[in-house]
């Protein structure tokens, strides 16, 4: 915008200086005062010149009045000035139309006058030079609303682009959320009906355990699969709940879960986690939980260790693994999508925190991510 502001004046201050160094310049090539309206010395002349041509300085902001004062000096020294000032005229001067025209007749007859005065034999030359500067103002004039309505063509096309392609991804959303609630939601109701169904039946106590463990993890992740079904279809998160902090998952009770899945896992917990707001807890819960998901898949028999450190400036969470100890199995890796990482951190980017995962010289791996303590919940979107 500077840039553009100072290109204007700098064009505007070439004009007016070529006006008056053509102007006084010719009235300097002619001293002769014979033929003059008013007897004056050559330097009234010359200023006369100048201060018609330091009216070119207005004439974007005030084409009426640089002309009709550029007309009142050309009465008695015809200003050079007075065959550049029409192009403002036409090309900035405001409606109704008549007006422009009405303007540069008044300077086009202040001007016969004075050169008629000054007992110029050519009286032709400079109308058609005025009407031709005229003519260029309103062509530019044409031409710059041309560029102005391509311009909003373009950005409105743009802006339909934008909607077409949000409620593109808003019908996605729906699709996905029928697919999941008609598939996935189906076969997670029927492993937690069997689950029951085996705890009722069995006698073995270890199994009873085991079958309640699977029925109340079917159970969490039915509610879960419901608020995620419910995002795909609003594309909003659902309004927290008063109880969200009391139902709030603890890491403690994520790495219990690791370890009876028989994960060797060491949890390092440094600082007050109520610096966190919930938001970026939970956020901070899902990168663990997907980064020990990981180990299961990927790395049996390997070691994990997670250490998050709460401060006021930020949270900073690493969860790393040792080298797996065996192969790990080809139907449980292949059950995944692969888009689990890339998912971690783009739900870590919406809260305004990074998210880094390689691998280890060892053999093993790390994820490391830093979380904001808050988010403020206007920026949720």
């Amino acid at each position: 915008m500077r840039r553009g502001r100072a290109l204007t004046v700098a064009v505007d201050l070439v004009v007016a200086g070529v006006a008056a160094v053509i102007g006084g310049g010719l009235e300097l090539a002619d001293p002769d005062h014979a033929t003059k309206h008013l007897t004056a010395p050559a330097w009234v002349y010359v200023a006369a010149q100048v201060a018609a041509a330091a009216m070119l300085l207005a004439r974007r902001r005030r084409p009426y009045s640089a002309a009709l004062t550029i007309a009142a000096i050309s009465l008695f020294a015809p200003a050079w000035a007075a065959v550049l000032v029409p192009y403002s005229v036409t090309a900035y001067g405001a409606a109704p139309r008549w007006r422009p025209w009405a303007v540069i007749a008044v300077l086009t007859a202040a001007f016969l006058t004075g050169a008629q005065a000054w007992a110029i034999e050519d009286p032709f030359t400079a109308p058609v030079v005025i009407l031709f500067s005229a003519l260029l103002g309103l062509y530019f004039r044409a031409r710059r609303g041309l560029v102005a309505e391509l311009t909003d063509r373009a950005e409105r096309a743009e802006r339909e682009r934008l909607l077409l392609a949000e409620q593109a991804r808003a019908d996605e959303r729906i699709r996905l959320a029928g697919e999941m609630h008609d598939v996935v939601t189906h076969r997670i109701n029927l492993m937690v009906l069997q689950a029951g169904a085996l705890r009722v039946s069995t006698t073995d106590p270890d199994t009873r355990v085991a079958a309640e463990e699977l029925r109340a993890a079917g159970c969490q992740a039915l509610a879960e699969l419901r608020d995620l079904v419910g995002v795909l279809r609003t594309g909003d998160r659902p309004p927290a709940r008063a109880t969200d902090a009391l139902d709030e998952p603890l890491l403690s009770a994520l790495i219990d879960d690791s370890r009876t899945a028989g994960l060797t896992v060491r949890l390092s917990e440094h600082g007050d986690r109520s610096v966190a707001a919930p938001a970026v807890r939970r956020t901070l819960f899902r990168v663990v939980q997907e980064s020990l998901t990981n180990v299961h898949k990927h790395a049996p028999g390997a070691d994990a260790a997670v250490t998050v450190r709460y401060e006021a400036r930020g949270i900073d969470a690493r969860i790393v693994n040792t080298c797996p100890r065996r192969s790990p199995d080809a139907d449980l890796t292949a059950a995944g999508g692969g888009n689990g990482l890339h998912g971690l951190r783009h739900r870590v980017q919406i809260v305004g925190g990074t998210l880094t995962a390689r691998a280890t010289p060892d053999g093993g791996f790390t994820v490391h991510a830093t979380l904001p303590a808050y988010v403020p919940t206007a920026a949720s979107r």
